[in-house]
């Protein structure tokens, strides 16, 4: 009888252990390394946040996570000028259609979208939040080969800290300062950042066929970035 106990203790541990291990990337993202991609584009960010300037400066980051993974991206402001040369700025007439002359014109194997569905500065709290949308689609197929939506929250706080009442309001202001202030760039680098780190290894990574095992994020999930 103890032993049937044992058993079934074990049994239920081992399940709990596997179920918070989360996936692995190669369960994650399968078609990621059976199409083995080697050259990204990047598409210019659908903007439906309150944040007129978030699609501009958004854009200018994405490519610096990716070349890190391990891909050749193609050059951004190449890229973009190239796209408004050929009436392609408007990442919402594309998203859902063929890519295919997105490979023969770039020589991509992957498309990036990114849909910006927020991005909120909070004073009080010192912090910006945002929600992001990752689709990387094949050219060759069509289909998405890594997706994620993320809500991350960056903080924007200076990092000083004050016993003193009079010094807690002057950090809050000087806190909500910064906050209003942020620059685009490094909030959104921050959040490339936080959001595809599970990315699969490319071809120009040591780690390239080898990261399968790895542990992958959830489809959509919650960050933080400081």
């Amino acid at each position: 009888m103890k032993k049937s106990v044992i058993f079934t203790v074990a049994v239920a541990l081992a399940a709990f252990l596997f179920a918070s291990c989360g996936t692995t990337k190669n369960a994650a993202f399968p078609k990621m390394y059976e199409e083995d991609p080697v050259v990204m584009l990047v598409m210019p960010p659908i903007n439906n946040s309150s944040a007129a300037d978030a699609k501009d400066y958004f854009y200018t980051t994405m490519n610096v996570p990716v070349v890190e993974a391990g891909y050749y991206v193609l050059p951004p402001a190449m890229t973009m000028a190239t796209l408004q040369r050929e009436s392609a700025y408007d990442s919402e007439m594309f998203i859902d259609g063929d890519l295919k002359k997105f490979g023969s014109l770039f020589g991509a194997d992957v498309a990036i979208f990114t849909i910006i569905k927020s991005w909120d500065k909070s004073l009080v709290g010192s912090k910006i939040v945002i929600e992001i949308e990752y689709i990387f689609k094949s050219t060759k197929t069509n289909e998405i080969l890594y997706h994620r939506d993320a809500k991350i929250t960056c903080d924007t706080s200076t990092g000083v800290s004050t016993n003193s009442l009079l010094g807690t309001l002057v950090v809050a202001v000087a806190d909500a300062i910064k906050t209003a202030a942020s620059d685009y760039v490094p909030v959104a680098v921050k959040c490339n950042n936080a959001a595809l780190t599970d990315l699969p290894a490319g071809k120009y990574s040591a780690k390239h066929g080898a990261d399968g095992v790895e542990k992958a994020m959830s489809e959509n999930v919650k960050l933080s970035a400081k």
